[in-house]
């Protein structure tokens, strides 16, 4: 989508062009009348009411004129420098162009260690208290059970007045044979890989057809041009429809402020990426916006201790990650909701 289009299409609204307006009009009125309400007991107090104000009444990221960026990124790296009592930067570096990122991971390969669970939450600023993680990573039982003479008589019940061999149930009903349908999203072994577990990292997919962009009733989630769907926090109004769209259950919601220790935030920051999240919007993966943007890795793939995460370029057949698309047994989660995932999973 062109720049132009996607700021007509802000402008205008999903539908009969109100959203913005009556979003705005209503901010707009609170703001004031928050304003003419309160009166800070110091002029700190009173020039960080009114930067929030003007946070809270800023327009749409992608429709504000360069100068509007600068203002807004301003008061932003003000704001958390402040808070963090470090200095903070909002960058806003651009998508690159003739650029389509896409991910590769080798289920055969992941032994659930969750290091990039670790390593996402501590690079993306997510809150320590209540915990917001990103990425989940599901246990699954891997049977090795196989089917063997001496259980074929043992069904359940064991005998009845047609036979001896098992009414409802035959005798390896209750033996796992393959990968088990059951996951176990919080197992904490003492050790891993366990034996017979195998292990299913889950995150944005990044659809192509995301259904949590089309469920926004005010576009604060879309798609930016390398195919990352980016949420612009400060018009997010946490009706949490993108979250009831979504099939992978990869967005998460603030309920309460985040809680983020000074000496543990990151403050190499992007506007659409790991900047600080606030109390009442939602957050999501964006494949480490921040770095990617840089020409760097996302921090989960350069966690993963056995090479199991593969990132790149899909418009580049040289990239890893298309060699991976042309010459392994390669699936995308939940297919049949068509939502068309830039996320791949594969096995050796």
């Amino acid at each position: 989508m062109s720049e132009d289009k996607r700021k007509n299409d802000i402008d205008e609204g999903q539908d009969d062009g109100t959203t913005k307006e009556s979003r705005r009009d209503f901010l707009k009125k609170m703001g004031v009348a928050a304003a003419v309400t309160t009166v800070a007991p110091a002029a700190t107090a009173a020039t960080t009411k009114a930067a929030s104000i003007a946070e809270h009444l800023q327009t749409h990221f992608e429709m504000m004129s360069d100068s509007q960026k600068e203002a807004a990124i301003a008061r932003l790296e003000k704001r958390y420098s402040e808070q963090f009592e470090k200095q903070v930067t909002v960058a806003n570096t651009p998508a690159p162009d003739e650029v389509l990122f896409g991910y590769a991971l080798n289920i055969s390969k992941c032994i659930g260690c969750r290091r990039c669970v670790e390593a996402c939450v501590r690079e993306n600023n997510q809150s320590r208290d209540p915990a917001i993680q990103w990425i989940r990573v599901l246990q699954m039982e891997r049977g090795n059970d196989t089917f063997e003479l001496e259980n074929w008589h043992k069904g359940s019940p064991s005998s009845s007045r047609i036979g001896d061999y098992g009414v409802q149930s035959g005798g390896h009903a209750d033996k796992a044979v393959g990968i088990s349908g059951h996951t176990d999203h919080y197992y904490e072994p003492e050790q891993v890989p366990e034996e017979n577990a195998f292990y299913f990292p889950v995150q944005c997919q990044q659809c192509e057809d995301p259904a949590c962009v089309r469920a926004c009733p005010v576009q604060a989630t879309y798609r930016d041009p390398n195919g990352i769907v980016v949420i612009d926090y400060n018009w997010c109004i946490g009706c949490r429809m993108c979250q009831l769209a979504c099939p992978y259950w990869a967005r998460r919601f603030n309920w309460s402020e985040p809680a983020l220790p000074n000496e543990e935030m990151n403050p190499k920051t992007h506007y659409l990426g790991n900047r600080p999240r606030m109390r009442g919007v939602m957050e999501k993966c964006t494949f480490c916006l921040q770095r990617v943007r840089d020409g760097r890795y996302p921090a989960c793939v350069e966690a993963c201790p056995v090479g199991a995460r593969k990132f790149g370029n899909l418009l580049d057949p040289e990239s890893e990650v298309r060699k991976i698309l042309a010459t392994k047994k390669v699936f995308r989660f939940k297919e049949d909701f068509n939502t068309e995932p830039k996320f791949f999973y594969y096995m050796d």
